[in-house]
C-alpha cells in the first residue's frame, strides 16, 4: 500500500486550490552516480524519473537557468548530498541535511542495520518539526491566502457547489440557531476592535454588561450537544492553513463535519467555531498588559509584537472587520429564511424555492469560505513574520470576499422581499378567514377571542385605553358585554362625536360604571398605511381620543391589514363612521347600528337588526319621527297643536317670500303657526350667512350648526336603515316621504314641510308650496269646511298636477356603506337613472385637519 510523503523542512508543500493544477516541480536532485536501490521493505514509493500519479510529485528535470545548486556524490556515505547555491534564496528550496534530526525528506547516513540508501519512515518528531513556522508554515499560509484569488476567478460555480451539495445529508435534528447566533454576535461585538484603537487614535467602545439571561437552560442543553462539533470545526479552521490545505478543501472538510445539519445550523455552528478563534486572540490583545496569565500566553501568540506593528495592520483589520460584519449579516438572513420556511405550509413560492435551493447553499458556502480566510488571517498574526504583515494583498482578498458575499446576500434579500410579500399576503388571507370564522361561523363562549383577533392578537400588551381614566386595559374588560365598535378614520367630525357622546351618556343609567354597563363603545381608528404616520397625525389622534368617554384602541397601527379588509368587506366601511354591534358571545348582530343610534339612541338596545325592524313597525310618518328631541321648543309646539313649517334651502329670496306669505295666510285663516329654518345638509358657510339674514330680518326661528347637521344625518340614517332592512319601498310610506325630503334638500330651490301638531300635512317643493300660499284666495272657502290642513293639502296637490315637477336627485357617497343597485323616484315611481358625480364643498373653507 502506498503511503503519502508529508512535506518536510526541505520540501516545498504541494499547495493545490480548486483551479490550480498540482505542481509538477519535484525535488531538485542531480544524480551523479546510481543510488543504492530502495529496499522492498520500504513503504515509500521508489524514486522515478517519470511522474508518479499517486504522489503528485513529478520527476526532477534539471534547469540550468535556475542555478539552485546540484547534487554531489559523497564517497564516504555512498549517498549524494545536496550543495546549496548561496545566491539562490528561494523559499521552499532544499536545505542541507541536519544529521541531528531525523526530518522526513532529508537524506540519512547509511545505517548498518538497515539497507543502505533506503528512505526511513517519518517519525513523530519529524512530523512535528516539519510544521515549524519559521520555514513551512508561512509558505503554506501564504499559499492558502493566495489560493483565494484563484477560487474567486471561477467561471462556473456549479462544479464547486455540486461538491458542497454532496456533503449535505441532514438527519432532521433541530438546532435552535437564533440564541446561539446572539451569543456569537456578543463575542464579535466585544472582540472586534476599531483599527484606530490599536494605535491609540481613538478610545475603545463601551458595551453593555453581558446579559446572563441569554444563556437559558435550553441553550445550555443545545451547547452541550454541539460542543464537540464546534471544536472539530475550530480545529479544521486552525490546522488546515498550517499544513498547506487550500481554502476550498478546508471549506469542504468543514462541510463534511457539519453534514448532518441544516444550512442555517451549518453556518451558525461554523461561526461559533470561528468566534472562539477570533475571540481568544483579541481577548489576549485586550488583557495581556494587565493579566499575569494572559501576558505569557500573549507572548507565545506574538501579540505584543503585533501591537507594536499595529499601524501596518490597519488596512487588513478594516477589511477583516468588514468581512465579519457581512458574515453576520448572512447568518441573520439564513435564520430569517429558516423562520420563513415554516410559513410555507401549503405551497412553496418560486422565489422562496430559488432562495432555499440555490442561493442559500451558495451564500453559506462563501460565508464559511470567508471564515476560513478570516481564520487564516488570525493564525497568520501569530505564525508569520512581520514581513508578511506589511503586505496588503491579503486585505484585498478579504475585501473581495466581502464584496462577493454582499452581492450574493443582496440578491437573496431581493428574493426574500418578494417572499415576504407573498407570505404576508398568505398570512393576511388566513387571518381574514379566521376573522370570518370567529365572527360568523364559530359558536364562541364569549366575545374576547374574536375581538382580540380584530384589534390585537398578541398577549404582550394591553391594546385598549380607557379614555376617561387614561389607563391601558385589556380586551377582558369587554367580556360578555354587548360591544359597539365605532369604526372611523381620523376625519370623524366633532359634531358626530358630540352627538354620540350625548346619546351615550343620556341612555347610560346614572351612577353606572363601565364595569356594570350593559354595553360598551370601543373606537377602532382606521388609517391609511400607505401614508407615513406623522407627528401631526399622532397629535390629532390623541386629541380625538381624549374627547371620548369610552374605550379606544391605543394605537391605530394595532389594526392589521386583514382586519381592515374584513371591516371594509364584511361591514362595508367606506370612511364614514359605522357602529358594528357584537353581542356577548362575539356574534355580529348588526353590521352598522350607527343609523339606529342617530335615529333612536339607546332605545335601540341591543342594536340588533331584529330590534331595528321592530322599532320601524311601530313608527308612523310624523313630525315627531322627523325631529325627535333635537329641539324641545318644537315639542312644545306639537303639544300645543300649532301649525309648524319646517323649511330649508339656500335661496334667500324664496325664504323672504315664503315666510311673508305664510304669516299672511295664517292671519287670514286665524291659525297659530310657527316656522323654523333647518338649513341644508351641505354648504355650511352659505347656511351661516342665511341664518345671519334670517336673524337680522326676524324672518323665523332657526337651528344652530350642530342641530342642522344632526337633523340631516338622522334623515339620511333613516334612509340607509330602510335600505339595510330591504323593506318594500312601494308600500313603505315612511320610506317614500324620507326620500322626498332628502331629494328636496338636493334641489336648487327651497322646500317646506307643514304639520299640524305632529301630523304631517304636506312635504312639498318650495315653488309649489309658495304658490299654494299665494293663491290662498282660491281655496280659502274650503278651510271652514275641511279645515286648514286638508284644504291646504288639496290645493297643493291640485297645483302639483299642473306644475312641472323638478328633477328628483339622490347622492350616495362611495364612503357611505351599502349602496342600492336600483332606486325608484318618490314622486313618479319610475326607476331612476344612475350617474357618477363629483362634489367639492369648497365654500366651507375648512382648514386641513393635519397641520
Amino acid at each position: 500500500m502506498d503511503s503519502k510523503v508529508a512535506p518536510s523542512s526541505q520540501q516545498k508543500p504541494n499547495v493545490t486550490n480548486s483551479v490550480q493544477q498540482p505542481s509538477q516541480v519535484s525535488n531538485v536532485l542531480q544524480t551523479g552516480q546510481p543510488l543504492a536501490p530502495l529496499q522492498p521493505t520500504s513503504n515509500l514509493a521508489p524514486l522515478q524519473q517519470q511522474p508518479n500519479p499517486q504522489s503528485n510529485l513529478g520527476s526532477y528535470q534539471p534547469n540550468p537557468q535556475a542555478n539552485l545548486g546540484s547534487y554531489q556524490p559523497n564517497p564516504q556515505t555512498n549517498v549524494g548530498s545536496y550543495q546549496p547555491n548561496p545566491q539562490a534564496n528561494v523559499l521552499g528550496s532544499w536545505y542541507p541535511p541536519n544529521p541531528q534530526t531525523n526530518v522526513l525528506g532529508s537524506f540519512l547516513q547509511p545505517n548498518p542495520e538497515a539497507n543502505v540508501g533506503s528512505w526511513h519512515q517519518p517519525n513523530p518528531l519529524g512530523a512535528q518539526l516539519q510544521h515549524q513556522p519559521k520555514y513551512l508554515a508561512p509558505y503554506a499560509m501564504h499559499q492558502l491566502l493566495k489560493g483565494d484569488r484563484g477560487i474567486l476567478a471561477l467561471s462556473d460555480d456549479s462544479v464547486m457547489m455540486n461538491q458542497v451539495q454532496a456533503t449535505h445529508f441532514p438527519d432532521g435534528r433541530e438546532v435552535d440557531a437564533k440564541p446561539l447566533l446572539r451569543l456569537v454576535e456578543d463575542i464579535f461585538n466585544r472582540a472586534t476592535l476599531n483599527p484606530d484603537f490599536l494605535f491609540g487614535t481613538t478610545s475603545t467602545k463601551t458595551l453593555e454588561k453581558f446579559d446572563d439571561k441569554i444563556i437559558h437552560k435550553d441553550l445550555h442543553l443545545m451547547l452541550e450537544s454541539v460542543a464537540y462539533t464546534i471544536d472539530r470545526v475550530a480545529s479544521e479552521l486552525t490546522s488546515k492553513p498550517l499544513d498547506g490545505t487550500d481554502a476550498h478543501q478546508t471549506t469542504l472538510s468543514i462541510f463534511h463535519v457539519l453534514s448532518i445539519y441544516g444550512w442555517d445550523a451549518k453556518l451558525v455552528l461554523a461561526l461559533a467555531a470561528f468566534s472562539l478563534i477570533y475571540g481568544e486572540f483579541w481577548l489576549l490583545a485586550q488583557i495581556y498588559s494587565t493579566n499575569q496569565l494572559a501576558k505569557p500566553m500573549a507572548m507565545l501568540r506574538q501579540v505584543p509584537g503585533i501591537m507594536e506593528h499595529a499601524t501596518q495592520l490597519k488596512t487588513r483589520l478594516k477589511a477583516l472587520n468588514g468581512l465579519i460584519k457581512t458574515i453576520l449579516d448572512v447568518a441573520r438572513c439564513a435564520i430569517e429564511i429558516r423562520e420563513l420556511q415554516s410559513m410555507y405550509t401549503t405551497h412553496e413560492s418560486p422565489h422562496f424555492a430559488a432562495v432555499k435551493n440555490t442561493f442559500i447553499p451558495t451564500a453559506i458556502y462563501w460565508t464559511v469560505r470567508s471564515m476560513v480566510a478570516c481564520a487564516a488571517q488570525i493564525t497568520s498574526f501569530s505564525s508569520m513574520g512581520y514581513e508578511f504583515l506589511l503586505s496588503n494583498n491579503e486585505a484585498w482578498e478579504l475585501s473581495t470576499l466581502a464584496h462577493k458575499l454582499k452581492n450574493i446576500i443582496d440578491h437573496v434579500k431581493e428574493k426574500l422581499l418578494l417572499c415576504s410579500v407573498e407570505i404576508q399576503e398568505k398570512l393576511d388571507e388566513e387571518y381574514y378567514r379566521l376573522l370570518v370564522q370567529y365572527f360568523y361561523e364559530t359558536i364562541n363562549i364569549d366575545n374576547v377571542r374574536p375581538l382580540k383577533l380584530l384589534v390585537y392578537p398578541k398577549d404582550d400588551l394591553h391594546p385598549l385605553v380607557d379614555c376617561l381614566t387614561k389607563t391601558r386595559v385589556n380586551i377582558d374588560v369587554l367580556r360578555r358585554k354587548s360591544v359597539l365598535l365605532l369604526i372611523s378614520n381620523l376625519d370623524i367630525s366633532l359634531d358626530e362625536l358630540s352627538i354620540l357622546e350625548q346619546i351615550y351618556n343620556h341612555h347610560k343609567p346614572q351612577g353606572t360604571s363601565t364595569v356594570d354597563s350593559l354595553y360598551e363603545v370601543v373606537w377602532i381608528p382606521i388609517v391609511d398605511r400607505s401614508i407615513q404616520w406623522t407627528d401631526p397625525m399622532q397629535r390629532h389622534f390623541e386629541s380625538l381620543k381624549s374627547s371620548m368617554p369610552w374605550y379606544s384602541v391605543h394605537d391605530p397601527t394595532y389594526i392589521g391589514k386583514a382586519s381592515v379588509r374584513f371591516i371594509k368587506e364584511k361591514w362595508h366601511f367606506r370612511n364614514r363612521p359605522i357602529l358594528v354591534v357584537i353581542d356577548p358571545q362575539g356574534k355580529v348582530v348588526s353590521p352598522n347600528a350607527i343609523h339606529m343610534m342617530w335615529i333612536w339612541g339607546g332605545i335601540a338596545y341591543p342594536f340588533t337588526t331584529m330590534r331595528e325592524a321592530d322599532i320601524w313597525r311601530d313608527q308612523r310618518w310624523t313630525l315627531d319621527l322627523v325631529v325627535d328631541e333635537i329641539d324641545q321648543t318644537i315639542q312644545s309646539w306639537i303639544r300645543d297643536g300649532k301649525y309648524i313649517y319646517l323649511y330649508g334651502g339656500d335661496d334667500i329670496e324664496w325664504i323672504r317670500k315664503f315666510t311673508k306669505e305664510a304669516r299672511s295666510v295664517a292671519i287670514a285663516a286665524s291659525i297659530p303657526i310657527e316656522m323654523i329654518y333647518v338649513g341644508k345638509s351641505n354648504k355650511k358657510e352659505v347656511v351661516k350667512r342665511l341664518i345671519n339674514t334670517i336673524t337680522t330680518e326676524k324672518l323665523s326661528h332657526f337651528w344652530q350648526d350642530q342641530a342642522i347637521w344632526f337633523f340631516w344625518t338622522r334623515l339620511e340614517s333613516m334612509l340607509f336603515s330602510k335600505i339595510q332592512l330591504e323593506t318594500d319601498v312601494e308600500r313603505d310610506i315612511e320610506m317614500q316621504e324620507i326620500k322626498k325630503l332628502i331629494s328636496h334638500d338636493k334641489g336648487t330651490s327651497g322646500w317646506s314641510l307643514l304639520s299640524r301638531g305632529s301630523s304631517v300635512v304636506v312635504n312639498g317643493h318650495g315653488k309649489t308650496m309658495l304658490k299654494t300660499l299665494l293663491v290662498y284666495d282660491s281655496w280659502k272657502n274650503t278651510v271652514n269646511e275641511l279645515g286648514f290642513d286638508v284644504a291646504f293639502r288639496n290645493a297643493y296637490n291640485s297645483l302639483l298636477r299642473e306644475e312641472s315637477i323638478p328633477c328628483c336627485r339622490f347622492e350616495f357617497s362611495h364612503f357611505a356603506g351599502k349602496i342600492p343597485d336600483d332606486f325608484k323616484c318618490p314622486e313618479c315611481g319610475r326607476h331612476m337613472e344612475k350617474y357618477n358625480s363629483f362634489l367639492c364643498c369648497h365654500d366651507e373653507n375648512a382648514p386641513p385637519i393635519f397641520q
